[in-house]
């Protein structure tokens, strides 16, 4: 069964491939970038590049002249200049603030040894004054009743239970830095992006930004989440699993392994260059449950 997008869908589309500067593309992200790259082309859309490089004691130095010379090397093109989630320091300020008018924000002194077993607030601190000069995190507390559910374009409707979230979330760590949830809401909510295509394995996060996003009173895009590539193990294919770098020498035969992950229609043999492989993706592009 596959799924077309509706017209609905496509006004107008706006679309991102955000990897973080953390080490060069693997065949994992490649299949992101891809699958986002070819649900932006096929609405005719906008394909956003993003540096998700809000961590930096994470960040690999060279890492984004890595990852865009991948990109353009398997002729992966974005529109407009590259987007940088450091530049946004002001509106995850705003943000914060406007959780705290909404009473679920508060001050967490926890550790890892003090976290729940979900990684959840273990010592009821939002019950506790905490000074701003003791070491905190800033946690939103999550009420799964207050959340509808989502349909995503690729793994169906997507309820919320409270067996599938967390009473509770982390949006500034105790070093200061923003943490993923927030930054990715405030960023990748309407109309910064209509339509955000990534890897399954983001899936459970989902439903934590759309709730940022509902508090602080932006709309959603549309979701897609693909299957991820996995190693012989059964572990996502990752830079922390040691997943190689991509081989910039034979970029066509990487974009035809992407595209058969992605269950899409195989491109001709007489497709060589890949443009031609891309062009062909573009036309052919199918949703999968």
């Amino acid at each position: 069964m596959s799924t077309s997008l509706t017209a609905s869908e496509i006004t107008p589309y706006r679309g991102r491939f955000a990897p973080s500067p953390t080490g060069p593309l693997h065949a994992g992200s490649l299949v992101a970038a891809l699958a986002s790259f070819l649900d932006a082309k096929r609405a005719g859309g906008a394909w956003v590049l993003r540096i998700d490089d809000i961590d930096p004691p994470r960040a690999v130095a060279g890492s984004v002249g890595q990852i865009t010379e991948a990109l353009s090397a398997h002729g992966l093109h974005w529109d407009g200049a590259v987007r940088y989630q450091s530049q946004s320091s002001d509106a995850y300020h705003r943000a914060l603030q406007q959780l705290a008018e909404t009473g679920t924000l508060f001050r967490c002194r926890c550790t890892r040894s003090t976290l729940s077993d979900q990684g959840t607030c273990g010592q009821r601190c939002e019950q506790h004054a905490i000074s701003d000069e003791e070491p905190h995190s800033l946690r939103v507390n999550f009420d799964s009743a207050q959340l509808a559910g989502f349909a995503d374009r690729f793994q169906g409707m997507q309820p919320v239970t409270p067996e599938k979230t967390v009473t509770d979330f982390i949006v500034r760590r105790r070093d200061g830095l923003f943490a993923y949830q927030l930054a990715a809401a405030v960023d990748d909510a309407q109309p910064h992006f209509t339509h955000i295509v990534r890897g399954a394995d983001l899936l459970d996060s989902t439903h934590r930004q759309r709730w940022l996003m509902q508090l602080l009173g932006q709309t959603s895009p549309c979701y897609g989440h693909i299957a991820v590539i996995r190693d012989i193990d059964g572990n996502k294919l990752s830079k922390q699993n040691g997943a190689p770098a991509l081989d910039l020498a034979r970029t066509a035969d990487n974009l035809r392994d992407c595209l058969t992950h992605l269950c899409q229609p195989a491109p001709p043999k007489s497709a060589r260059e890949n443009d031609e492989i891309l062009d062909f993706a573009i036309a052919h592009w199918t949703l999968h449950p």
